[in-house]
């Protein structure tokens, strides 16, 4: 009987690893393309332009534009993107910062006159220009294969014929009825026999299915022709300030990737006026204490990254702002000495409540996307929260965001309101690279995003896990009360959580696989074995879905 338990025993230990696994999904892996979103028909939709012989950037271009139909309170035409491209042929990385400025009439003055002592965090006044059509032109002129008028057909199709609402969309919606309430367009469109619709309930928006049609004949259509009258026409009817010219001379710029390396590993971000710089500053500062051998969720790991996260986020809020107007320390920030210096002030025992600034010598969908030939995108877009300002652009059909409710009312600050400005942005796109391994990755979530992009690096790096269970590993994150307080998943265990709890953090314990925590993707390309590998967050709706086979 021993001899018999001790076989099974040794050939159960042999497939532990593939039968019982810590994580629920497979990863989908691939010879050829994958799209990896937050929505599955996005996915799917991303996936047909790829079997179609698209691009990686035409895939992402449809998927995002099946994302603002069938997930409208994240993102849409009237939000901003951020966009990191990887060519699997040269190996070069490519920046695309299409976040819009503020209207030239929108000033902290200007505000004053109307009686605001704070920046408006919703209405007419939260909007700044949107820049996700003008990004998604500039990914397709430089990386695009298919026609651009072919891009916008899968989202045309779910906007006029209508689409099954799934469950976690419904439940953003639902979260959504105070914000929508506030315009009588967003009323009209969003909440159908005067509510969210059901789980399941087939919702259609022929005025957002015409104004992708006109998008689909030329990005022009969005900032000089029609869906750009309707924009001035609702601006100049609440009270606003946008003009023709503040659409019309807004152009995306191209930027270049910021990095700091991990363990060997190379991770890029996107400089600011994004918050990339915090996640790079962060894993500079868990860079100079060893990974904990008890695992990913062990106190000591645990109360290591979120003392790194407090002080990485101090430097952020300190510094970060748009690099046109104001001198950002990126160099000093990201010093490894300098994060020496940071990673001192941690005490392995206790939580600071209290993380000061150094001083050294920045709602959302994202997805990703890796085509048959290895090139990446990173693609990250966003109405900032939830159906952003909650103004309609009337007959069109979608809202627009509210990302100048981020700019700050101090004139002495690095990011306060001017004209022309782009404001602080929480949206990051990121990629990491060592060898043949190339990851694009990403996490949504406000100011959740950078220190879920260190503990996704963290558990590649240090804990060896692939793309899915590194997505699906239980987080923490950043409360909206700063100081001790950490939001944390219930999958962390009891005991765990009493010890942190006693070394002074406050706890806030959310469900399994909370959205609170950010919903995140993640793509692969081996370079060696040219074969693709993606993962899917379980806190979405979403899926990562290959490229078809041709069919003849």
């Amino acid at each position: 009987m021993r001899i018999l338990l001790f076989i099974t025993l040794a050939v159960f230990s042999m497939h532990v690893s593939a039968q019982d696994r810590s994580y629920g999904r497979s990863m989908v892996v691939s010879r050829y393309g994958i799209v990896a979103t937050s929505y599955a028909q996005a996915s799917v939709a991303g996936a047909q332009i790829l079997a179609k012989g698209g691009s990686a950037v035409d895939a992402a271009i449809a998927a995002n534009a099946v994302l603002g139909v069938g997930e409208p309170m994240t993102n849409g035409m009237g939000g901003d993107l951020f966009a990191i491209y990887w060519d699997a042929k040269t190996g070069k990385l490519y920046g695309l910062n299409a976040s819009g400025w503020a209207p030239q009439g929108l000033s902290i003055d200007a505000l004053k006159k109307k009686g605001a002592t704070a920046m408006p965090q919703f209405g007419i006044d939260s909007a700044t220009v949107p820049g996700a059509v003008a990004g998604w032109n500039a990914l397709h002129h430089r990386f695009g294969k298919l026609s651009w008028s072919e891009l916008f057909q899968p989202a045309i199709f779910y906007a006029e014929q209508g689409f099954a609402v799934p469950e976690l969309i419904h439940g953003f919606w639902e979260g959504a009825v105070d914000v929508i309430a506030n315009d009588a367009e967003s009323q009209r469109v969003y909440l159908p026999h005067g509510k969210p619709p059901a789980i399941g309930e087939v919702f259609k928006n022929p005025d957002l299915a015409k104004a992708l049609r006109l998008v689909a004949g030329g990005s022009d259509a969005f900032y000089k022709g029609d869906v750009a009258k309707a924009i001035l026409a609702t601006s100049k009817a609440l009270g606003g300030t946008m003009s023709a010219e503040d659409l019309s001379q807004f152009q995306p710029e191209w930027v270049e990737p910021i990095s700091t390396t991990y363990r060997g590993w190379t991770v890029y971000e996107l400089p600011p006026n994004g918050q990339g710089m915090a996640a790079l500053e962060m894993l500079n500062i868990m860079e100079a204490m060893p990974p904990s051998p008890d695992g990913p969720l062990s106190v000591a790991e645990l109360h290591k990254k979120i003392e790194a996260m407090k002080l990485a986020y101090a430097d952020l809020y300190r510094y970060n702002g748009d690099p046109r107007f104001a001198k950002i320390p990126v160099k000093g920030l990201l010093a490894k000495d300098f994060a020496q210096q940071r990673a001192k002030l941690i005490d392995p025992k206790k939580a600071n409540c209290d993380a000061a600034y150094g001083a050294p010598s920045s709602d959302t969908t994202y997805l990703s996307v890796v085509d048959r030939d290895g090139n990446i995108v990173s693609l990250i877009q966003s109405n900032y929260e939830s159906f952003g300002s909650g103004v309609m652009v009337r007959g069109m059909g979608f809202v627009l965001h509210d990302r100048g409710a981020l700019f700050s009312f101090d004139p002495a600050s690095p990011n306060a309101l001017a004209p022309r400005k782009r404001p602080f942005h929480t949206i990051i796109p990121a990629f990491m690279e060592k060898g043949d391994q190339h990851i694009g990755f990403g996490i949504m979530g406000g100011a959740n995003q950078p220190l879920a992009h260190a503990q996704f690096v963290s558990n590649v790096v240090d804990y060896g896990m692939n793309v899915q269970a590194a997505l699906e590993n239980a987080r923490f994150t950043v409360s909206p009360s700063l100081g001790c307080n950490i939001l944390i998943e219930s999958r962390v265990k009891p005991e765990v959580l009493e010890k942190l709890a006693a070394m002074g953090h406050k706890l806030e314990v959310r469900k399994e696989y909370s959205t609170r925590m950010g919903r995140g993707q993640a793509v692969l390309h081996d370079s060696n074995t040219k074969v693709n590998f993606a993962g899917s967050d379980p806190r979405t709706d979403g899926s990562a879905e290959p490229e078809p086979p041709p069919m003849h």
